[in-house]
């Protein structure tokens, strides 16, 4: 992927404002990439002068989106092609169904991984973001979480986003509390899989159907899945029964696991 920079003397000089390991930030980016429009790329996490203008802009969450002091909010796609006024289309969600039988899919994974971990192993920052395995397990089963409480009337925050795992929590805690989460949301998916999936929900860019809501829960923890594998690779360990390309065929996922 390739990032370059507009003269910011111009008009249209596009920012992105990101951080390593975000999910919805690398698809931004890759998608801008992809429709070959030029950006600068401004780290939020890493360097504090980026921060600081994402700050003066107004907004407090990335992935972000600017031309001067307009800006978007990217957790939709739609949102940066109508922002930047683009004539391009991306698929279409996977119906209902099949999203939560992803996000069966990738709950279950994700309970395996965080037991594969060694005690030190799953407390370890990993690469150029203050992120462990610990809280990326357990971010997994909240987004889901949140996806479902979306569904359920409470609106759904940005902060909500950053909630980590007690301190004093094992991979097997965490595992045992994501499938608490696991069967809570398909018990609630039994109640709901033959209503329709066209109502609006609150979040904190906006109100919004619910189908994107759910297709974002999906692929935004099938992502995050994927980077704990990618964390067990990297110490050399091989994830039990891995999650497949094929097995999340029809999300709308980054090409890249981790954005360095």
């Amino acid at each position: 992927m390739t990032e370059t920079s507009t003269d910011p003397t111009t008009a249209a000089h596009i920012k992105v404002f990101w951080q390593p390991g975000c999910s919805s930030c690398l698809r931004t980016k890759e998608f801008l990439t992809e429709q070959g429009i030029e950006f600068e790329s401004l780290d939020v996490h890493n360097d504090p002068a980026a921060r600081a203008q994402l700050t003066e802009l107004g907004a407090r969450s990335v992935p972000v989106v600017s031309i001067g002091k307009r800006y978007t909010f990217c957790q939709s796609i739609h949102d940066v092609i109508k922002f930047l006024d683009l004539k391009t289309r991306v698929m279409e969600p996977l119906p209902p169904a099949q999203l939560v039988a992803k996000l069966d899919l990738v709950m279950s994974a994700t309970a395996r991984y965080v037991r594969q971990f060694a005690p030190g192993q799953l407390k370890m920052v990993f690469r150029n973001r203050n992120r462990t395995p610990a809280g990326l397990a357990f971010h997994v089963f909240r987004v889901a979480e949140m996806g479902m409480e979306a569904a359920q009337g409470i609106a759904l925050r940005f902060e909500s986003f950053d909630e980590l795992p007690p301190n004093e929590w094992s991979g097997e805690d965490i595992a045992k509390w994501g499938e608490d989460v696991h069967a809570r949301f398909l018990a609630w998916w039994e109640t709901q899989k033959n209503a329709s999936m066209d109502f609006k929900v609150q979040t904190y860019y906006g109100v919004r159907p619910f189908h994107e809501i759910l297709e974002r829960t999906a692929w935004h923890a099938a992502q995050h899945t994927r980077q704990i594998m990618l964390m067990l690779e990297s110490d050399g360990i091989k994830p039990v029964e891995p999650v497949t390309a094929a097995d999340l065929e029809g999300l709308p996922l980054p090409h890249e696991v981790w954005d360095r």
